[in-house]
């Protein structure tokens, strides 16, 4: 209807204002859903052109160009200015500081038929600093876990991992710190120095292997130099942190009575960021000796190399056994760094009268551990383990009993969730990815990537799309893309079940939070030994292997990511008369969809380096090729090349899933 306006002389006429036309936003569900859609009708049409598809023993001009590279640098190796004043340089000093540890404990020195401190000296020693960086009760731990290690007959490969694991957090550390510290005090350094971190960590342990063999032959300096690479982005990362996470009062106090930024750093900073620091010195420890125990494959010794000559020959019970030995080192290395971390704050709570008596009992406790060194340096009996690792053989024979009754008894039960999932699930997708035209899951990789993670998303899965194409291992990467997959889906619907149970429960959080850390101390190795007895050598072992390898650290982001849902949004939903299903599907698992994002990052790096390792338990793919790689002169490049498509996968996926974390939370 329309409104006549009246002014002086004139009568005018209003004309009501057009409707507005409300646009309806595409949902990014819809656009994944169609784009989705596109692909299996592209699929049904295309199906088995342009695949890509190269044979096991057949290799691509880059992996001939990549064998041309290790002969030549073989050949002038020892002509090369380059290697004679700077690569091999660097081999001879991480090999004399690997040989030194190892003459000190694993192997016989120079001019001794054994190393220059024995077991009985090795032990007190972890008793001792157990108990001065701890308590008594990590001492006995280390005491006991020591022991048990020379029970099993794993003593020098026990003390071969330790020496390894030692030599390369101490490097680690000597670089870390300092470029933590750094990184905490500046933010330009930070911003710089964080694209490398993110990019060391996002790469799979197998992949720093194979070039570093090419600069540094095989054997321990490799393995030593690959393991700083792994465990040093955690130490950084954590220093930079506890630098930032000092109060700014704190430090501006400081500087207005005169304190110059060396005596702040020194006297202020370190001093208050201390625990927190030993948390990254944790953390790398714990890395060291899981790349170390992966190491073997370029011949590092050790227990690794006795858990990857058990697992090619499928033999569970010596993998068992040498697995629960780098366990028990495991846990005995995050207690005591554990302990450490949390000694001042246990002091304080102590009584007076032990403190008074702490650092005379301290005192008697380096006589007495002197007095153990030397007798383990003198005398046979006190420097070799006694026995004959009797502990062992039982713990293999019953590792090996019980991988027999349950493939007896319980391998239709396997078999069958085996096949369900493999024939369900595994082999469409794998299908899927496999048997379409390369440009066309290609095209599906950028459009996802753009649609979850924005435009830069999609430009970093264009260009990793492009070079995996280049490294002529396209088939093997969507073969190991669809296990990888495959995986994270199991890996989430386990996290989702467990992280919602924990995060609206504490008495299940503190129930189950023990486990999952302990978990996620073990080496990768050690999950694919139970596995392999109840499934056999087949993908599917490297699959649930990495689901449970992967499961913890999404599990414990989603439980916080629901347990930080305000309570008062809970209980406006509880008052509206919602039910417990309603209140999680509809408030706090959408609430938490950040976490649920960063989760599946988690997840998937997890999944694709453990799906990677599988390679030795008949994952086959890109694993099989790095694998063979080591293993076979003439495919060295391609395994090369496989390294390369591991990094762009896990690049590829990280950025895609970190940028719809970014954008879920915003």
């Amino acid at each position: 209807m329309a409104v006549v306006m009246e002014k002086p002389g004139t009568t005018e006429t209003a004309e009501p204002p057009a409707p507005v036309k409300r646009e309806r936003k595409v949902g990014r569900g819809m656009l994944v859903a169609g784009i989705l859609v596109g692909w299996l009708v592209l699929f049904a049409v295309l199906r088995g052109k342009q695949t890509l598809t190269l044979a096991a023993a057949d290799l691509t001009d880059l992996h001939r160009w990549f064998n041309d590279a290790n002969d030549s640098i073989g050949a002038n190796r020892n002509s090369n200015p380059l290697f004679l004043y700077f690569f091999n340089e660097i081999r001879l000093v991480i090999d004399n500081l690997v040989t030194f540890f190892q003459g000190l404990i694993s192997q016989p020195a120079a001019d001794r038929p054994l190393p220059q401190i024995g077991w009985l000296g090795v032990v007190g020693i972890a008793g001792y600093v157990s108990w001065a960086v701890g308590n008594w009760r990590v001492a006995l731990l280390a005491v006991a876990g020591f022991t048990f290690m020379g029970l099993q007959g794993l003593w020098q490969e026990s003390m071969d991992t330790l020496a390894l694991t030692v030599s390369a957090v101490l490097v680690a550390l000597l670089f870390a710190i300092p470029l933590g510290v750094w990184a905490g005090l500046s933010d330009r350094f930070n911003r710089i120095v964080t694209p490398f971190l993110d990019f060391m960590q996002t790469m799979p342990t197998f992949v720093y292997l194979a070039p570093l063999t090419l600069f540094f032959l095989i054997g321990g300096a490799s393995a030593t130099i690959a393991t700083v690479i792994y465990a040093a982005p955690p130490a950084i990362r954590i220093t930079a942190h506890a630098i930032r996470s000092v109060p700014e009062t704190t430090a501006e106090a400081a500087d207005s009575l005169g304190a110059t930024r060396r005596q702040s750093l020194l006297k202020v900073l370190l001093p208050m960021s201390k625990r927190t620091v030993v948390m990254g010195v944790n953390q790398s420890i714990m890395a060291a000796l899981a790349m170390v125990t992966i190491a073997a494959l370029i011949d590092a010794p050790g227990l690794g190399k006795t858990v990857v000559q058990a697992l090619q020959s499928l033999d569970v019970g010596t993998a068992f056994n040498a697995g629960l030995a780098i366990v028990i080192m495991a846990i005995v290395l995050d207690r005591v760094t554990t302990a450490a971390s949390a000694r001042e704050e246990t002091a304080r709570r102590s009584s007076g009268r032990f403190v008074v008596w702490r650092r005379p009992l301290l005192a008697a406790g380096g006589v007495v551990t002197a007095v153990l060194v030397y007798l383990s340096h003198t005398y046979v009996w006190a420097a070799e383990f006694p026995g004959e690792g009797t502990t062992g053989s039982s713990i293999a024979r019953a590792a090996d009993t019980a991988t027999t009754w349950a493939q007896d008894h319980l391998s239709g039960l396997t078999n069958a969730f085996r096949d369900g999932i493999t024939n369900g699930l595994l082999n469409p997708f794998q299908a899927l990815l496999t048997d379409s035209p390369w440009w066309l899951v290609g095209a599906v990789l950028v459009a996802l990537g753009t649609v979850l993670g924005g435009r830069g998303a999609g430009v970093t899965a264009a260009v990793c799309v492009g070079l995996l194409v280049g490294t002529g291992m396209w088939s093997d990467s969507m073969t190991t893309l669809a296990s990888t997959l495959v995986a994270t889906i199991m890996v989430m619907l386990l996290g989702i079940g467990f992280g919602v149970w924990m995060g609206r429960s504490l008495l299940v959080d503190r129930v189950l939070r023990p486990s999952l850390d302990a978990a996620q101390v073990m080496p990768p190795f050690v999950y694919l030994v139970p596995f392999l007895a109840l499934f056999g050598a087949t993908r599917f072992t490297a699959i649930v292997a990495a689901v449970v390898y992967a499961a913890p650290v999404a599990i414990k982001i989603i439980a916080d990511g629901v347990r930080n849902v305000a309570a008062t949004t809970v209980e406006a939903a509880t008052s509206t008369g919602c039910n417990t299903w309603q209140i999680i599907t509809k408030v706090q698992l959408p609430m938490a969809r950040s976490a649920l994002t960063l989760a599946t990052n988690q997840g998937l790096i997890y999944v694709l380096s453990m799906v990677v390792v599988g390679g030795l338990v008949g994952a086959g793919a890109l694993g099989y090729d790095v694998v063979a790689g080591f293993s076979q002169g003439q495919l060295y490049g391609k395994g090369l090349a496989a390294g390369l498509a591991i990094v762009l996968l896990g690049v590829m996926f990280d950025r895609i899933t970190q940028a719809a974390a970014r954008r879920a939370s915003a």
